[in-house]
């Protein structure tokens, strides 16, 4: 009987040794996969791709050049629109040219009346011949007048003009694709030598230096957890072994979902979760897609 009770006990202390090994107190808070902000790099212009400098999996310089779109077309329509420039310039010139005549002619018939005006004191000139100068001199400010307003419409058309060709002017600037970020190409949609619409994607980049560890808390664990506070990362190393890191929290879901179909029982994919973003800095160890886990610092 003795014997019988101490096999029981040995069996309870065996189950028990083997219960604290299935919950080691090393056990993740949470698990999830590890993604970038990435973005689509796209054509502002529409034309015939003349290169692409870059690869799938190649490392994008920020401000470098990395595609060019042909400029031909717009490079002749800037030059037409310079010609017209120089055509409006001449025409204003020539208008410019008739208000100074103008303007003489109308110091002349200044003189000429004040001339007629004295000479009337004296006798020697008639009425006849000052309301002739008015006359004239009326005349002169209506062709004065008209003048000036030609003018004023070729300095509109200068105007507009000169629009169209900054317009055109960045449009060229835009033919030239840079990179606006320091970041690896994930996906690339064109090739050197087809044509692309205006706002048409060439490829998707992001900067991998970081990656954000999306994981899923449950409402018990969400105290535990705020923006800028730091945990442990963990990442496969060997098949029995993690590598280990510390992220920063800089995000946390405002509305609770459904754990995402990627876990695998149906009991965990029915209960209410909070997505969470991680930032860990990229020694070249994380890649996009990698699975990782969390533990909460004491």
């Amino acid at each position: 009987m003795r014997t019988k009770n101490t096999l029981t006990l040995f069996a309870m202390l065996i189950g028990l040794f083997l219960s604290s090994c299935n919950h080691p107190k090393n056990e993740a808070d949470a698990f999830g996969n590890f993604e970038a902000d990435d973005l689509i790099l796209s054509t502002e212009v529409a034309g015939k791709l003349l290169n692409c400098n870059f690869e799938e999996g190649t490392t994008l310089v920020k401000g470098a050049e990395i595609a060019l779109v042909d400029t031909v077309p717009l490079v002749l329509q800037l030059s037409q629109m310079e010609s017209q420039q120089l055509t409006i310039l001449a025409r204003k010139q020539s208008v410019q040219s008739q208000i100074a005549v103008v303007e003489q002619q109308k110091k002349n018939l200044e003189v000429d009346r004040a001339r007629l005006l004295n000479l009337m004191k004296d006798g020697a000139a008639t009425q006849k011949q000052l309301d002739d100068v008015a006359g004239n001199l009326e005349l002169l400010n209506k062709q004065m007048a008209s003048t000036k307003s030609q003018e004023l419409i070729l300095t509109g058309e200068s105007a507009v003009l000169n629009t169209q060709v900054a317009q055109l002017q960045d449009k060229l600037g835009r033919c030239r694709i840079t990179s606006p970020i320091t970041g690896m190409v994930l996906e690339k949609y064109k090739k050197t030598g087809e044509l692309v619409n205006m706002g048409q994607s060439l490829c998707r980049m992001a900067d991998v230096s970081s990656l954000n560890l999306r994981v899923y808390i449950s409402g018990e664990q969400l105290p535990h957890l705020k923006i800028g506070q730091v945990v442990k990362v963990m990442i496969d190393d060997t098949a029995t072994q993690n590598k280990q890191m510390n992220g920063t929290v800089t995000w946390i879901s405002s509305e609770a979902e459904f754990t995402p179909k990627i876990i695998q029982t149906k009991e965990e994919r029915v209960k209410l979760v909070y997505a969470v973003k991680i930032k860990v800095s990229n020694d070249g160890s994380l890649k996009i897609g990698m699975p990782g886990e969390i533990k909460f610092l004491d």
